[in-house]
């Protein structure tokens, strides 16, 4: 009714199918991030070829034989374990519509090279920040870093990084943190008494123990922590860290946080901005002059007031900028990228 053009006319939008959907999952969460990508998918029709990582391929096996108990419906999920390397063909083939790929950047952007007019949802991970403001409980937000920073060994796409802290509370919060890190137990992860486990394999606690060391011949200090055993990497902050250095300018995967003091908020806004990625950022401050400016400013997918960027709900459009990627996942949101609108207009000439 824009026009009177458009007459006795009646227009009706609908969603429907993408068609076949190409998933590709990381190790970090086997079974959760397989959920983010099948649940909106067969929500709105859509059938999914789901490729798990090579290092975690058995929940998604499970999930597969769980929904062929349920009864879905044969071809609607196929599970196909194989190298990232050997599933190229697919990520190639016109007969899929859409390819969403949670992993590393490296190969999320390759891929995309190869996906020719297919629909693609990236989500390549972070370094994330936090803010902590003067007015802060500052005891919880301690509680929290410890979360966001260690939980899971800190291979998470949202764990938190860096921390920067205002100069006037920069030394309270250092020896509460530091404390408390100091006290997480590592060992086994089915252990009740466990706090962080170990990195996927060897060779990404080598890497990371590289990065630490590259840190302290660039002028860092360790506050504890630091050393690796096998797989394992000891729960670690860091202070001084240039900003170009990869343990602070790359996603760590690894139970470690940097720690910076600052004397100026919007400097510190610019400090967490000063990232390739652009996933999620935490402040803590009950000031709402400075939470709008952290929103309006940070170059990010979502801004978390109060708590940590690891906090996540699956239901909200969750995703990233810069090097974090783009698309949104979240239910609703990723039933949106799955599907094609179409609209149908009927007139009635009588």
């Amino acid at each position: 009714d824009i026009t009177s053009a458009a007459g006795n006319r009646l227009a009706i939008v609908k969603r429907f199918p993408i068609g076949p959907v190409l998933a590709i999952t990381p190790f970090n969460f086997p079974l959760n991030l397989v959920a983010h990508k099948l649940a909106p998918a067969f929500a709105v029709g859509n059938t999914v070829i789901l490729k798990p990582s090579s290092q975690t391929p058995l929940t998604a096996l499970k999930l597969a034989k769980l929904c062929q108990e349920a009864g879905l419906p044969d071809g609607a999920l196929n599970v196909v374990p194989c190298k990232g390397s050997q599933i190229m063909p697919l990520v190639e083939d016109d007969r899929i519509k859409m390819l969403t790929f949670t992993g590393s950047p490296a190969v999320g952007w390759n891929l995309k090279k190869h996906c020719g007019k297919k629909k693609i949802c990236l989500e390549l991970g972070g370094n994330a920040g936090a803010i902590i403001e003067p007015d802060a409980d500052l005891d919880y937000a301690i509680k929290r870093c410890l979360i966001g920073g260690y939980a899971y060994s800190g291979q998470i796409c949202i764990s938190l990084q860096r921390i920067f802290i205002h100069k006037s509370i920069y030394n309270e919060f250092l020896n509460k943190f530091i404390s408390g890190v100091s006290s997480l137990k590592y060992g086994d992860p089915l252990k009740e008494e466990t706090d962080y486990g170990p990195l996927i394999d060897e060779s990404a606690a080598i890497k990371v123990e590289n990065w630490i060391k590259d840190a302290l011949n660039r002028g860092a200090k360790i506050l504890v922590g630091g050393k690796r055993k096998n797989n394992f990497i000891e729960a670690t902050v860091l202070e001084n860290v240039p900003h170009n250095a990869p343990i602070s300018a790359k996603e760590a995967f690894a139970p470690i946080t940097i720690v910076e003091s600052y004397d100026n908020y919007e400097k510190a806004v610019d400090l967490v901005n000063d990232s390739i990625y652009g996933l999620q950022a935490g402040i803590f401050t009950k000031d709402i002059e400075k939470i709008m400016i952290a929103y309006n400013r940070l170059d990010v997918g979502g801004v978390i007031i109060n708590d940590i960027p690891t906090f996540r709900v699956d239901n909200y459009p969750y995703g990233g900028v810069k090097e974090s990627g783009f698309g949104r996942e979240g239910v609703k949101y990723a039933v949106e990228e799955m599907s094609e609108l179409k609209t149908l207009v009927i007139f009635n000439n009588k």
